[in-house]
């Protein structure tokens, strides 16, 4: 491989990006006009069940799985390949044009009008916030979920854009950025397992936002389902981390929270849309 020298002036070559070059553009903005769908509930999500979207889904999962009914919410397939994220509703919800957003129209029977919350980790502390649920109230505690919420958020990029595309999406294989990348990933799960090597949870013993958000990016990677790299990185050596993964696994809200807006796998673990909770029943029904 030869060396690559940059140009003085960077020009956008439309034909990189590997295997999302379709949908990668320097610019913001609509592409097309397109409204989006409203459904009944107080809460309408426009997402794709990928680590970020699936944060969110298993938030309001669990919120409904402890009796807050106020959560209930219509869950919208956006599909990224397709260049859904552009449309001009969508863009309307979240200018970043990323998934997963959220209109909360919980207050509009008040007079309150529906406003837009986007980007996972801020979507995760409305809710906590709002229903009071999933946030510590000691104030030092509430510190150390919002440290590793916001670790996540930082972190997972290396994981992601970093180790991901270049091991999984990129047109070619290169040593470099791969090895880089791989090296990061790996001390973030070391972080991550000496954390939990003296606490159940991240936050310590109670179940947060924190753990939702890094579970479904780390926690994916525990199992060995992001980007088929289990082996390549060792991901069973990190005992603790796999404690903590399979446990919550077994969560009833995490299961159903990973259904909604999946579109692959095995086709009962797939919930394009989610409007009530006898979906889950009717998909399962489907199914058998």
């Amino acid at each position: 491989m030869t060396d690559y020298v940059p140009p003085s002036v960077w020009t956008w070559d439309q034909a990189s990006g590997g295997k999302f070059a379709n949908i990668n553009r320097p610019i913001a903005g609509a592409t097309h006009e397109k409204d989006l769908p409203v459904g009944k509930h107080p809460f309408q999500l426009y997402s794709l069940a990928t680590p970020n979207g699936v944060k969110v889904t298993v938030m309001l999962e669990e919120l409904l799985e402890s009796g807050y009914t106020g959560a209930e919410y219509d869950a919208w397939l956006i599909r990224i390949s397709e260049g859904d994220q552009f449309g001009s509703g969508f863009v309307a919800v979240n200018p970043n044009s990323k998934i997963p957003a959220l209109m909360d129209r919980s207050g509009v029977a008040a007079g309150i009008a529906p406003f837009r919350v986007f980007e996972s980790g801020a979507i995760l502390l409305h809710l906590a916030e709002k229903f009071g649920a999933f946030m510590p109230t000691d104030t030092a505690k509430r510190a150390e979920c919002l440290s590793w919420l916001f670790w996540q958020m930082g972190s997972a990029p290396y994981l992601g854009g970093g180790f991901g595309h270049f091991y999984a999406y990129a047109p070619t294989k290169m040593e470099y950025p791969i090895n880089r990348f791989a090296m990061e990933v790996k001390r973030q799960l070391n972080v991550l397992d000496r954390r939990l090597a003296d606490n159940h949870y991240l936050t310590g013993d109670e179940y947060t936002i924190a753990d939702m958000a890094v579970w479904a990016w780390y926690g994916a990677l525990a199992m060995g389902l992001q980007y088929e790299a289990g082996e390549f990185l060792q991901v069973q050596d990190y005992t603790h981390v796999q404690r903590w993964t399979k446990e919550i696994a077994k969560r009833p809200a995490v299961q159903r929270g990973r259904m909604v807006n999946r579109v692959v796998g095995k086709p009962e673990s797939q919930l394009h849309e989610r409007h009530d909770a006898s979906d889950f029943q009717t998909k399962l029904q489907k199914a058998e």
